[in-house]
Formats: structure tokens, sequence, C-alpha cells
């Protein structure tokens, strides 16, 4: 079970919003519209989404405080919010934050995860070229957010930049609130090991990344 932790300033907001940001529409009156127009893909008639899939829909608390900021949170709240995601992060029991690059390399080139036809006994993989240049070698990446390239040499390959870097991972909003970088620990999307293996492909001294 997933828990997520979140602050009583936050969870007042999102709690007290009642108005969607899709030009005043009411934040309950578009839910109802979007979970109506999700059906279940397996299902061969218009059946309405399992309670499964239809939570995938409902957007939880910090997705109803960006929409209610517009995804620009004032001062207060994008504090409030640091401080949540800050303590949503589970760290490895071991305490050692860098797996290994190799590994890290594949998850960030698989794009796999959280489709209706895909397999639930198969890892989700990160998809990170899909916003990032991270090997100088790969020749197709996008440019959503900023290049990764030798990432860990810019940081000094330091202890506080690598479990700095292990936190954004797992919860993009500890350093940009309302971020579009996926939540990927907080959501269930990675696991830790796969966490540490990306946090390897940024950091390690040895990865291609910093080449």
């Amino acid at each position: 079970m997933k828990t997520t932790i979140i602050s009583a300033a936050l969870l007042s907001l999102a709690l007290t919003s009642v108005q969607a940001t899709a030009g005043g529409v009411p934040a309950e009156k578009l839910q109802k519209i979007i979970n109506s127009s999700f059906k279940d893909p397996d299902k061969s008639t218009e059946a309405p989404a399992t309670p499964t899939w239809a939570s995938r829909l409902t957007p939880d608390t910090v997705q109803q405080a960006c929409s209610e900021a517009r995804n620009h949170p004032d001062k207060d709240l994008a504090a409030d919010m640091e401080k949540a995601a800050a303590a949503s992060v589970k760290y490895p029991e071991d305490g050692k934050l860098l797996g290994d690059w190799k590994n890290g390399e594949k998850i960030a080139q698989n794009g796999k995860g959280l489709r209706f036809n895909d397999k639930v006994d198969e890892p989700s993989g990160g998809n990170c070229y899909a916003c990032h240049q991270i090997d100088k070698k790969e020749l197709a990446f996008g440019t959503i957010g900023p290049p990764l390239t030798e990432y860990g040499k810019n940081r000094d390959f330091s202890e506080e930049a690598i479990k700095a870097t292990y936190a954004k991972i797992y919860n993009s909003h500890t350093v940009v609130p309302c971020s579009h970088m996926p939540r990927f620990g907080t959501m269930g999307i990675l696991t830790i090991d796969q966490i540490k293996d990306l946090t390897a492909l940024l950091m390690d001294k040895e990865s291609p990344v910093n080449k």
C-alpha cells in the first residue's frame, strides 16, 4: 500500500478546491466527464472502467493542489509541497543509493509501464530519454527537461548530490513543486532498486553520462 504524507495546508487547499482549471468548470463536474469517457479496456462493451482503472483518473491531493494553482504555487504552498514530498521519500534500508548504472541506462531507455496492455508482472521503465538528453551518444531524446549530460561530474559526485538526485527521482516535487516529471517512487512506478540504478546512471563516475 502506498502512503503519501501531505501537510495540513496542502490537504486543506486540495479539499476546498471547487473550481477546475478548464474555463471555470466545477471540479466535480469535470471529473465526472473524465470518468465517463474512460471505458474498461478488458471489455468489448461500453462498460465503465473498473475501480482499479478508474482510480487512475482520480487526482490525488498533490495533483488537485497543482491544478488549483495552475502549476504555479505561491511561495508558501510551494514550501509546503516540498516538505510533503521530502517526507514521502523512502530510502534503501542498507543506505546505499547507487545501484548499477548499466541497468539504469536500460530503465532510462524503457518507455513501457502503466499502459492498459502492459503485463502487470513486468517492471515499468522510466522513459527518461523522452524528456532529457542523458548519454551524449544517444541521438533520440526529448527537450522538455534539461540535459543531464555530465550530471555527476558537474556536482563533484558529492554524497549530498547523490542523495538529492535519488530524492528527486523518487519524488520530483522535492525540488520543483508541480513538476511535470513523474513521482516515480511515491506513485509506485519504479522500485527502490530501479531508482538506485537511475541514480547511478547520473552519479556514478564510470557512467557514460559523466565521460
